[in-house]
């Protein structure tokens, strides 16, 4: 009995946290398509992904989507707190650049 209880813990917990991670990727999205499009938009043309698919991209980890991320914010002057930087790393991360943390 222990142990399905552990199991069936262990199986919430996994639970909770793919819709945790869901949540942010979607929360992340919603924040990138009303603040980043229109500025990527004008630099690039499209839909503005190909910011994230260019040959020269200059983001190699990571730490540098967190960096670029953040330099975007602070030049738009945006309020955002540090959950929606995450947010929107976690969004690009799954959708173009699949780093590992």
């Amino acid at each position: 009995m222990r142990n399905i209880l552990s199991y069936i813990s262990l199986s919430s917990f996994t639970v909770l946290l793919s819709f945790s991670a869901n949540a942010e990727i979607s929360n992340g999205k919603e924040l990138h398509d009303a603040n980043c499009t229109s500025c990527h938009i004008s630099l690039q043309g499209g839909d503005g992904s190909g910011i994230y698919t260019r040959e020269n991209n200059r983001i190699e980890s990571h730490s540098a989507l967190v960096k670029q991320v953040n330099r975007c914010r602070d030049s738009l002057g945006m309020p955002w707190p540090d959950e929606h930087v995450n947010d929107v790393v976690e969004y690009l991360n799954s959708t173009y650049y699949k780093f590992n943390k």
